[in-house]
């Protein structure tokens, strides 16, 4: 008797539970989402942090490693071939030599034609030491001829060679490179470059001194 009567008020409990369910959700308003149990995550830490810092290349080697990985994820796979054929200008196996500034046929020209001459712009370094030890030398007409004669001297002599190479470049690099984006600046890019002694210029020179820096197809 008691059995029968326990086993009948369970599905009466049920029904009454999902009855009160049904209408508590029924009185609810409209659009309303019931509790999961958990709590919803935030956006900031759902998504992933777009605006963290990028790493920045400490040196020109990794400099040129991100650069390479980026024409790589552009262009697809190719290797060391395919990169040098996207570098106009970069001989084969010297790439680590060259900045983003460095590329192009009207630098590489700008490049040769600065390092197929000799220049007192180039011995600027060692001149500008030796002008400071001898500002040292206890002879005050001698210190006063260094100071405003010979470096006064020195540096309108740069600026007149850096002037003069450069509107040159710029001139001929424009007529045989017009269609080259990296003519913009070029003639600041060669007086730079001619500021450099010879030895520590990068990229590294591949003309010789005299020897003739016209490209091959305006001969």
């Amino acid at each position: 008797m008691f059995r029968r009567r326990s086993t009948s008020a369970a599905p009466d409990s049920s029904s009454s539970e999902s009855a009160s369910h049904e209408s508590a959700e029924a009185t609810q308003p409209k659009g309303y989402t019931p509790k999961k149990g958990v709590p919803t995550p935030k956006r900031r830490e759902s998504e992933p942090d777009l605006r963290r810092p990028h790493k920045v290349p400490e040196n020109r080697k990794e400099a040129y490693r991100a650069y390479r990985e980026r024409l790589e994820r552009q262009g697809g796979k190719g290797g060391r071939g395919a990169t040098a054929r996207r570098m106009p200008g970069v001989p084969q196996g010297e790439e680590k030599y060259f900045r983003q500034a460095d590329l192009g046929e009207a630098r590489a020209y700008a490049r040769d034609f600065v390092d197929s001459r000799r220049s007192a712009s180039e011995f600027f370094l060692p001149f500008s030491i030796l002008i400071v030890v001898l500002l040292f030398v206890e002879m005050p007409l001698f210190q006063i001829g260094v100071a405003y004669v010979l470096w006064p001297l020195m540096m309108v002599t740069i600026l007149v060679e850096g002037f003069f190479v450069g509107r040159t470049v710029k001139r001929r690099a424009a007529a045989y490179f017009p269609d080259d984006p990296m003519v913009r600046g070029v003639g600041m890019y060669a007086a730079m470059r001619q500021l450099q002694f010879r030895r520590l210029r990068l990229p590294k020179p591949r003309i010789k001194v005299r020897e003739d820096p016209t490209p091959h197809g305006a001969r």
